[in-house]
């Protein structure tokens, strides 16, 4: 009976770890992949939103650059590789939504910075995803987070996702909102083939509770 239950409680917590990469039909702006990162919404304003995600694993590779625009290609193509066969089993690993890459917020304009990009691993491989044939492609779980949001259409290249960052930026400092000021994730969740009804992100991760002034909060 003991073996039994012990049994159960490790299925179920496998089953939580994957429930947070779910079904693309659950979110409105997640068309393109089967899979997408799912989270709950805490609160909401006329200038951003603000959410929660659960720890999950990714595969990721750094890559340095003085424009992000050349180190995503290059990034691009590394973690492309590792999904279509370039690691230990030879195993195809779906496409899932969104594309994270990780900006340093310190970085002027014509210095070199390191860009980390990250596909999040399917549910089906959160568990136990095959080692990288490519010593620059990694495994890692990031931790469970709460981030402020602030979506865009049209193209992520680096001047647009500095533009939309400072703006997020400026209006969490007027509101006196707690956020990790080193780095700020550009997300993106169509392929480089789609050409209209694009969705892009920024996220700062939050430092503290919350802050949504004026705003409904909803329950999580």
């Amino acid at each position: 009976m003991k073996i039994y239950l012990s049994g159960l409680v490790g299925f179920l917590l496998v089953l939580t770890a994957e429930a947070r990469v779910g079904n693309s039909s659950q979110l409105q702006f997640c068309t393109e992949t089967e899979q997408c990162l799912l989270f709950d919404r805490i609160c909401e304003t006329d200038k951003y939103e603000v959410r929660h995600y659960d720890s999950v694993k990714w595969v990721s590779t750094d890559e340095t650059s003085l424009f992000m625009d050349i180190a995503v290609m290059r990034a691009f193509k590394r973690l492309f590789n590792y999904i279509t066969g370039a690691n230990e089993n030879g195993k195809k690993i779906k496409m899932t939504a969104p594309v994270l890459i990780k900006i340093s917020e310190d970085k002027s304009f014509w210095q070199t910075g390191t860009y980390t990009m990250s596909f999040l691993l399917p549910s089906e491989d959160q568990t136990n995803p095959p080692k990288p044939n490519d010593n620059k492609v990694y495994i890692h779980r990031m931790a469970e987070m709460k981030v402020y949001v602030r979506g865009y259409g049209g193209w992520m290249t680096s001047m647009s996702d500095k533009i939309k960052a400072s703006s997020l930026s400026s209006d969490l400092d007027l509101v006196g909102a707690e956020y990790n000021k080193g780095f700020h994730y550009a997300v993106g969740y169509n392929s480089p083939m789609t050409i209209f009804n694009r969705r892009n992100e920024v996220w700062y991760v939050v430092g503290d509770d919350p802050v949504c002034p004026s705003s409904e909060e909803l329950d999580s």
